[in-house]
């Protein structure tokens, strides 16, 4: 196989750009769509199913996107139509979103939302892999965090900084109960999502298969759907131990964030600032302030990306993963007994360091435990660990809510700690095979 050759800063740049925009969708969406669903009159105990489409579109959409642009070539190229897409549909999605006026409306939208941006996100995993020579994934995949944390960073602070820097959009639009400073946030999501996938497409060009006769000549054999659906199962059996072993740290690691997203921003509105119901100010101002937390961890995550190439170099990939996680698990666990809203932002700083390894360290140890030739179809498997677990969650959870923690919303959030802890210890585990 023809070495790949080494890229520059500024093309590693290019090629992972289109993820500050994905990113952006997926922070305005952890960071608000809980809050959307209690302005719109849903229980504690509710939100979890609502919250269903998630990680099952994930679960559908993403081994089909990657299987179908491992074997996709034109004159986009591999992984690029699908990035366009996807960012297109987002869009959309992201600008109807903060106009539901019913429960089912923004619960419909959130599936057709979450699977738009898995068509986009799923090939850029797959991208790294095929452009990056070995030596230089960690990189690439650390460039993603990083865009990731950026994007996030502003998407999870902007009704805040619509409030309280540019005294935009105070109160509701007649007949909505969801606060303008929210309907923009999203109207600008969606012009920089499409915007920055827009960018990475035109400045990133793809390699071509080595042997495109061949190529073409192979996917005209395994074309229907039956193939299809066995190629995928066969991949899922045969997947290497590594992968297997990644899977268990996957299921708890996204256990413990889903927990997070599904009920930080409401517990803070509830338990930090104390609104008692949706219509008081101080939800508003909880909300924000918890979209000020989530963009505080995400800015960590930006800084922190920057070390993991160096802090691997020292220790490993995944004593590197484990360590994180562990700062992760110590983050949400004093949620539980911070009640000041200043204070609390410290424990963001451990959430931001294990969300930079989650979004990279598996994915660099993955990478070289795979067939290169099957890297969109395990890169859209290896998703499953993430989704199954929120599925999980989802299902399950508004019981626990019910009739455990009786809807405590800390306690749930306090969960996520315990999760990231199981996560860490799974890690050690794991082998990778460069280290």
């Amino acid at each position: 196989m023809k070495e790949k050759p080494t890229l520059k800063f500024w093309q590693i740049w290019n090629m992972s750009f289109g993820f500050f925009g994905i990113q952006f969708g997926w922070g305005l969406q952890m960071a608000n769509m809980s809050a959307i669903y209690e302005y719109l009159g849903a229980r504690a105990d509710q939100i979890p199913l609502l919250w269903l489409a998630a990680p099952l579109t994930g679960l559908i959409v993403q081994p089909i996107i990657g299987n179908l642009s491992d074997r996709t070539w034109n004159r986009l190229g591999r992984r690029r139509p699908y990035f366009l897409t996807g960012a297109i549909l987002s869009s959309c999605a992201l600008i109807l979103m903060p106009n539901s006026s019913a429960l089912w409306m923004a619960a419909g939208l959130l599936w057709i939302l979450d699977a738009s941006i898995n068509i986009s996100m799923e090939p850029f995993r797959a991208f790294v892999a095929d452009l990056l020579p070995e030596k230089q994934r960690t990189r690439g995949f650390a460039m993603q965090s990083l865009f990731i944390g950026a994007g996030a960073v502003i998407a999870s602070a902007l009704p805040w900084i619509l409030t309280n820097i540019f005294h935009w959009g105070a109160g509701t639009v007649e007949g909505s109960s969801i606060p303008l400073t929210v309907k923009w946030s999203f109207y600008f999501g969606a012009t920089i999502f499409l915007g920055a996938v827009v960018w990475t497409i035109i400045r990133t060009p793809e390699y071509p298969p080595e042997d495109l006769e061949a190529f073409r000549a192979k996917k005209r054999q395994k074309r229907g759907l039956i193939p299809f659906i066995k190629e995928i199962f066969r991949a899922i059996i045969e997947m290497p131990v590594t992968m297997r072993r990644l899977a268990w740290v996957q299921m708890f690691t996204w256990m413990g964030l889903f927990c997070m997203w599904l009920y930080f921003t409401v517990a803070i509105a509830r338990n930090v600032f104390g609104a008692t119901d949706t219509d008081s100010p101080l939800y508003k101002l909880g909300q924000e302030w918890a979209g000020l937390c989530f963009a505080l961890y995400s800015l960590v995550c930006f800084i922190f990306a920057f070390f993991l190439p160096k802090i691997v170099e020292k220790i490993g990939k995944k004593w590197t993963h484990a360590i994180c996680l562990l700062c992760g698990a110590t983050g949400l666990l004093s949620v539980g007994i911070i009640h000041n809203q200043y204070i609390l932002l410290l424990s963001m700083v451990g959430v931001g360091i294990a969300w930079a390894s989650t979004l990279a360290m598996p994915y660099a140890i993955l990478a070289n435990a795979i067939p290169p030739e099957k890297t969109g179809m395990y890169m859209g498997i290896f998703n499953f660990f993430i989704v199954l677990p929120e599925i999980i969650a989802s299902l399950a959870f508004g019981w626990i809510m019910l009739h455990i923690l009786d809807n405590n919303r800390l306690m749930a959030v306090v969960a996520g700690g315990l999760f990231m802890i199981v996560a860490a210890l799974l890690t050690l585990r794991v082998k990778d095979e460069k280290n």
